[in-house]
Formats: structure tokens, C-alpha cells, sequence
């Protein structure tokens, strides 16, 4: 039986997770105030410069072993355009989101320029 994209997906950031906590603990050499300075320094910010460079590592290999497996399993991973190139056609796009325009709404309109905004 094949597996579902949904399973072998979850398998792919299970392993890219491990492997980076695994890098995190090997980069720190069994010091834990080393470990904890390190994870402390992650947050949601943080840009892949910024990360230690086992852990740079370990997730630039994960990425590579996420994309054979999955080509592996019979999924196609390749870019857009090279996709509408080869079926000569262009797969529908969702939209992407309130326009610039849109999110001023009504305090942007021509009936209020020149008045104070209303105070609630």
C-alpha cells in the first residue's frame, strides 16, 4: 500500500526536527549551559544565518534527503514554471490576499480626505 503525501511529509519534518535537536545537543559538546544558550538564542526570528553551523548542517542535509525521498515515493517536486512548461498548462492559483488598496478601506476614500477621522 502507498503511503499518503500527508504521512511521508510528517515523516520528513519529524526527521529534519530530530536531526536538528540532535546537531543542537552535539554543537553544544555535553555542556548543558552551552545547549541552553544555544536554544535560547532561537526564536521566531531567527534567520538560518543566524543558527549554529552543526545545525545549519543538519537541516541543509534534511532538505536534501526530504527531496529525494519524496521523488523517491513518486511525487514530482519541481518548480512552477517548469511544470506549466512541460503540460502546457497553468494550474489555478488561490488568491493571494488583501491588496495594499484594499486594507486602507473606507478612511482612505475620497469622502474623507480633508476631515478628521471620526472618533469611536
Amino acid at each position: 500500500m502507498s503511503r499518503s503525501a500527508t504521512d511521508t511529509v510528517q515523516d520528513i519534518i519529524n526527521a529534519a526536527v530530530v536531526d536538528a535537536i540532535v546537531a543542537l545537543k552535539d554543537a553544544s559538546k555535553g555542556l548543558p549551559n552551552a545547549l541552553l544558550r544555544d536554544v535560547n538564542a532561537i526564536h521566531a526570528n531567527t534567520a538560518f544565518a543566524d543558527l549554529p553551523e552543526a545545525v545549519r548542517s543538519a537541516v541543509a542535509s534534511s532538505v536534501r534527503d526530504a527531496f529525494v525521498r519524496l521523488r523517491k515515493e513518486g511525487y514530482v517536486v519541481a518548480e512552477t514554471k517548469s511544470l506549466e512548461v512541460a503540460t502546457g498548462r497553468r494550474e489555478p492559483r488561490s488568491p493571494k490576499g488583501p491588496t495594499p488598496n484594499r486594507l486602507r478601506g473606507l478612511a482612505s476614500g475620497p469622502s474623507f480626505k480633508g476631515r478628521p477621522r471620526p472618533t469611536r
